[in-house]
């Protein structure tokens, strides 16, 4: 559990709404079901629009990364490694299939075999990073449906401010119906910009963040591949996948 991100929106809306009250307003003046609607509709079919239905999809499902993040483990893959590397010392690079056959996961296993089948150590490198470079591609991609997010909604709340001044404008000789257009038209503003800068853009750039991590570890499993099948010591091994944890 991330509580920092918990904190963090807590705080920024928490800090507005403070600030609405301490300048004398009321909190009710900024409960605009139609300017919410108008706004986060508008943002999400904006998205929806750019982006193919899988990236949306998966897009939107990272978002629970910010809370509950994926935790890279690092110190469980180096002493792996370090493993895989006694073992290859001892009883050969052939020893190690029958490991590759039980991990679950898909690139480690697939890197192992490819150790295993003694590919040469520059191209096992060249392999497994075209596979992550592919694989980072996508995870960006699913991440900036956020960030699509963040650019589109302070335009929408535009939009939603000069549909609420139209509205004020066809009504200037009815007074009683100034006040609903004119708080639409400002609510509206408010909303596309704070959804943008307190909630888009900060959970796109957390997902960068959490990206590189995972993006890091496969980069120090290459590299501690690389490393069994140049037939390096396991020490020297472990001294410069620990570099990965600075």
């Amino acid at each position: 559990m991330d509580k920092i991100s918990f904190v963090g929106l807590i705080l920024g809306i928490t800090a507005i709404l403070a600030g609405q009250i301490l300048e004398g307003g009321h909190l009710s003046s900024l409960l605009q079901p139609t300017a919410f609607m108008i706004v986060m509709g508008g943002t999400i079919g904006a998205v929806m629009l750019q982006s193919p239905f899988q990236v949306f999809r998966k897009g939107v499902a990272m978002g629970k990364w910010v809370f509950v993040p994926p935790v890279p483990p690092f110190r469980r893959v180096i002493d792996q490694v370090v493993s895989w590397s006694h073992t290859a010392r001892k009883e050969g690079l052939l020893a190690l299939e029958n490991q590759a056959n039980t991990l679950r996961d898909p690139f480690t296993a697939r890197g192992l075999q490819l150790l295993v089948d003694g590919i040469e150590p520059d191209r096992l490198r060249e392999v497994l990073e075209v596979e992550i470079d592919a694989w980072e591609a996508q995870l960006k991609a699913c991440a900036k449906v956020w960030e699509a997010a963040g650019g589109y909604s302070p335009t929408i709340g535009i939009l939603g401010a000069v549909m609420g001044l139209i509205h004020v404008m066809e009504n200037l000789s009815d007074p009683s119906k100034l006040g609903a257009g004119i708080a639409v038209a400002f609510v509206a503003t408010i909303y596309g910009v704070g959804a943008a800068n307190l909630i888009f853009l900060p959970i796109a750039k957390k997902l960068l963040t959490q990206i590189a991590q995972m993006v890091a570890m496969r980069e120090m499993l290459v590299d501690g591949l690389v490393g069994i099948a140049h037939g390096d010591n396991p020490r020297i091994i472990e001294n410069r996948l620990q570099g990965y944890l600075v």
